[in-house]
């Protein structure tokens, strides 16, 4: 279990084994969800730190604290940075609303969220309304649980619709999850892109993640002739310090350059969108 009671204060901690040597662990005030689906394990508990927190599998999604960090940096620098103003907009994850709240802030006409587990979104809408507020409810939103994978081949085979953004939420690289940082589902995703559409995928943390962060954008690399890492803090994510991965296939889009602005945000700035952009010279180096 993620949750365990420290005896000899008679108090129950929320625990993230980040690595063999790094836990992060948060005081939990109430367990108010535990489920087991047929995909992974769920659990929503109440931390006097962060307020409500959602954790997959024993590791950490969200927190009503500091999710906007994430959320907001991996919706807007997308939206921002596109050619043309975004109309469709396809998020694969992402079952607990926060980034299709975020997208929902643009001026576009469809967003498509492709979840697997019905149950996430199910209990997101319930233990965590203050994260995704009405997004569900947005005219805009078509929500579909099922295999992302299945769903990119039946648009391929359709070929009806095209992506001008397309964010993938992910949980880690395992199980259901573990081809979603390879070249073959970039190539697919590639395929039900607009010709300027924009691919971002969180790339994880250079601390404790290094491998995988250089392996996708290295698989990214063999896709999209135009791919980039940007950056942010995330208090909650392992190390705090965060990455994600950013490609299309126009060389004339400027994705470290916003072309538009959006409201209502707490992290995002199209200051912080330049800024993301400066790599430090140790990430730098990582993904030469």
């Amino acid at each position: 279990m993620a949750v365990t009671r420290d005896k000899r204060f008679n108090e129950l901690w929320l625990t993230e084994n980040s690595s063999d040597n790094l836990r992060l662990s948060l005081k939990v005030n109430e367990v108010l969800h535990s489920e087991q689906t047929k995909y992974q394990d769920i659990l929503i508990v109440n931390t006097p730190e962060y307020g409500r927190t959602l954790m997959l599998d024993g590791a950490f999604q969200l927190t009503e604290r500091d999710e906007f960090c994430y959320s907001e940096m991996m919706a807007h620098v997308p939206l921002c940075a596109a050619l043309n103003q975004p109309e469709n907009v396809l998020i694969i994850g992402g079952g607990d609303g926060a980034i299709l709240k975020q997208v929902l802030k643009h001026d576009i006409k469809k967003c498509v969220l492709i979840d697997i587990d019905e149950r996430v979104i199910a209990n997101s809408q319930k233990f965590l309304s203050s994260i995704c507020e009405d997004a569900f409810k947005d005219n805009r939103a078509e929500i579909k649980c099922m295999d992302a994978l299945k769903y990119i081949k039946d648009i391929k085979l359709n070929n009806n619709l095209k992506f001008d953004v397309v964010i993938v939420d992910s949980t880690d690289p395992v199980d259901f999850a573990a081809g979603l940082f390879m070249a073959d589902f970039y190539n697919d995703l590639k395929q039900i892109m607009s010709d300027n559409g924009i691919l971002t995928e969180l790339t994880e943390s250079p601390f404790t993640d290094t491998d995988l962060m250089r392996q996708a954008i290295g698989q990214m690399r063999q896709v999209f002739n135009n791919v980039k890492l940007y950056w942010g803090a995330v208090p909650t994510y392992p190390s705090g310090m965060w990455t994600y991965g950013i490609a299309c296939n126009n060389l004339n889009i400027n994705l470290a350059e916003p072309v538009r602005n959006v409201n209502n945000t707490r992290y995002y700035t199209n200051e912080i969108h330049r800024a993301s952009f400066v790599l430090p010279p140790f990430l730098s180096e990582l993904i030469k």
